[in-house]
Parts: structure tokens; C-alpha cells; sequence
């Protein structure tokens, strides 16, 4: 078994499987930029149908788009600490920067709730336009998939806490890790074509 290892690698491509299952998820996150790509596209066409409704710069709120922001960006860099640490192989600095990578999306989604509490409020649903059906949708599926990763890094984090840090525990960090940069780059594009866009427009 220790043969299949080469420790000239980093700590996650060490083994012929671990290379092959990031390999996997790369070409997961290519569906993944066709699906994202498919929800831009729809809000493109839709984004300004407002049937009489509230348009963007009517709802909304710069402060609160630019802490979302903040907290997510920031989280991408923590993130990045987190995997800098495991190739170090220092649990203890892997563990705590990982959390407050957690903390930070946690933050992101709360923020996010706030804003869409905010919109049904202001009496912009779903129901209201095509703008607002395809920028729920869009957005929905961005929170649900920050969600998503944040169950999954608490199981991994278990994972990790009960077995320590080795090839598979350091592949599934570092897969992880791809997915949240991800979700990153994705917030980039809604920020400067949805809410920037939208405020200028």
C-alpha cells in the first residue's frame, strides 16, 4: 500500500485515487458553471420585466450586498489558510481557520435571509415579475448551495476530528475547498451583474 504513495506530492494527491477523485469533482464543477451559466443567462433575459413591480434600485440595499460581500470574499481567503495549514499539516490551525471559514458563510447566509425577508416585505416575491422569479431563483440556488457546503464541511470537520488528517481527510479538505472558491467566484458575477448592475441601471 505505502508503494501507491508518493510523498513527493502534497498531502491530498499523494495516491493515484485521490488524484483521480479530484479530477472527478473538476469536472463536477464544469456542470456546475453550466448550471450557474444557464441562471445567468435567464436573468439576462428577464431582468428587466417588471410588470409594474419594484426594479432593483427600488429594493435593493448597497450596505447589506457589500457585507454579504465581505463575509464571503473573506471566507475564500480563510478557506485558503485552512488548506495552507493542512499541507503543514497542522491540525490545530487547519481546524480553527476552517471553522471561521464555516462562520463567515454561516454570517453570508444570514445576511442573505435578512435581504430576502427585506424584498417580501417591500412586496417583491417571486409572484410579483419575471425580474424577480429569476433573481430568487438565481440567488436561491447560490444560498442553497453555501448551505450545502456548510453541512458538508461540519461533517467533514467530524470526520477529521475522529480520524486525523490523512490522504483521504486531506483530499476531501481540499475538495471542499475547490467547491467553496467556487461559490465564491459565482458570488462575483451576481454581485457586479445583479446588484451592481441593477443599482446603475
Amino acid at each position: 500500500m505505502s508503494a501507491n504513495v508518493n510523498h513527493s506530492l502534497p498531502l491530498e494527491y499523494q495516491t493515484e485515487q485521490n488524484r483521480l477523485n479530484i479530477l472527478g469533482f473538476w469536472i463536477f464543477l464544469g456542470a456546475e458553471i453550466v448550471l450557474f451559466a444557464t441562471l445567468f443567462a435567464v436573468y439576462g433575459v428577464l431582468g428587466h420585466r417588471y410588470a409594474g413591480g419594484p426594479t432593483p434600485s427600488d429594493i435593493f440595499k448597497l450596505n447589506d450586498v457589500l457585507i454579504e460581500t465581505l463575509l464571503l470574499l473573506t471566507s475564500s481567503f480563510t478557506c485558503g489558510l485552512a488548506v495552507f495549514f493542512m499541507r503543514q499539516r497542522d491540525m490545530k490551525k487547519l481546524l480553527t481557520w476552517f471553522v471561521i471559514t464555516l462562520l463567515l458563510g454561516a454570517g453570508f447566509l444570514f445576511m442573505e435571509i435578512r435581504e430576502f425577508i427585506h424584498y417580501v416585505h417591500e412586496g417583491a416575491t417571486m409572484q410579483t415579475s419575471a425580474f424577480l422569479s429569476s433573481f430568487f431563483v438565481l440567488l436561491g440556488t447560490h444560498g442553497a448551495h453555501v448551505t450545502f457546503g456548510i453541512i458538508w464541511a461540519i461533517m467533514l470537520i467530524i470526520q477529521l476530528l475522529q480520524r486525523g488528517l490523512t490522504p483521504v481527510t486531506a483530499r476531501k479538505m481540499f475538495i471542499i475547498s475547490l467547491y467553496w472558491h467556487f461559490l465564491d467566484v459565482v458570488w462575483i458575477f451576481i454581485f457586479t451583474f445583479v446588484y451592481l448592475k441593477g443599482m446603475v441601471g
